[in-house]
């Protein structure tokens, strides 16, 4: 008969606590796809207490499903698979399961999980806005836009691609412009990242906004993020337009200054030298005796 001391079996009961949970754990909610520029992260709820974590495992819509290695009970409510997602065109689902803790065991044969709806990196992602820098031609009737193409969190050979590299073809861009202080718009489709708006007003400041289009997407994934609005040069704008009110005032009050001082200038020289020639007239009968 083995006789176990109290300090053995108290070591037992610890390790049995420590390492071994029996039950069940909270399923995890709102697992929801984040997407921009193709940098996607799974993200859901609630924050896990210490009984638990969680895993997430994702598939291919009929494939085998696999784990991200940073991702695997953890205690966080986000995992980026960006990297994990390589087949761009394909639907993935993810399943977030409750798991115990890294180092603890369980009783349970399956854990309890939350799948995730469909989500396809190429179709669905957002895309953000661009920027772009406008140069007016010499004779002021055209504008040319150049875009540059907003950068992927994804990398080929070691290079970071942009939303060209990835759409090809697909990606338009579309332009909305419209003179400065108009309301009235115009909009343009481009298939290139260099875009001439030829045949406008001469010498007129209008106003753009850039984003992608990918008119192959469904309708409410087409457009992407709206640029910052750019205005070119005015250059029929008049000098109220140009210049405040407050630095006309000063520039007028300078002119001003500057008149009074010259004819200040001026009416003391002329003092001076009428003096100087009443003197040497007084000063000439003196001579003569």
């Amino acid at each position: 008969m083995v006789t176990v001391t109290l300090p053995a079996a108290l070591f037992v009961a610890f390790f049995l606590s420590t390492h071994s949970v029996s039950g069940s754990y909270p399923r995890a909610r709102n697992v929801t796809w984040q997407s921009n520029n193709f940098k996607t992260v799974l993200t859901w709820e609630p924050k896990p207490s210490a009984e638990y974590s969680y895993t997430v495992e994702f598939s291919v819509a009929g494939g085998d499903k696999q784990r991200n290695p940073h991702c695997i009970r953890s205690s966080a409510t986000v995992c980026d698979l960006s990297g994990s997602l390589t087949d761009l065109n394909a639907y993935y689902t993810a399943d977030v399961l409750s798991e115990p803790p890294m180092g603890a065991t369980s009783d349970l044969i399956e854990f309890p999980y939350t799948s995730s709806s469909r989500f396809c990196p190429y179709k669905d992602t957002e895309i953000g806005r661009p920027d772009f820098k406008l140069e007016v031609s010499e004779d002021r009737k055209k504008i040319t836009l150049y875009v540059t193409d907003p950068l992927t969190a994804l990398f080929k050979n070691g290079q970071q691609l942009n939303i060209r590299d990835i759409f090809s073809d697909q990606l338009y861009y579309k332009v909305t412009y419209r003179k400065n202080k108009s309301t009235g718009k115009k909009v343009y489709d481009s298939k290139t990242s260099t875009i001439e708006l030829p045949d406008l007003d001469r010498g007129e400041s209008y106003c753009f906004n850039v984003q992608a289009y990918i008119p192959s997407r469904s309708t409410d994934k087409q457009l992407g993020e709206l640029s910052q609005t750019q205005c070119s040069k005015d250059y029929n704008e008049s000098i109220f337009e140009v210049y405040s009110v407050g630095v006309i005032a000063a520039a007028i009050f300078l002119i001003l200054l500057l008149i009074g001082i010259i004819i200040a200038v001026t009416v003391i020289c002329c003092k001076c030298r009428k003096k100087t020639t009443k003197s040497e007239k007084e000063e000439k009968p003196l001579r003569a005796i």
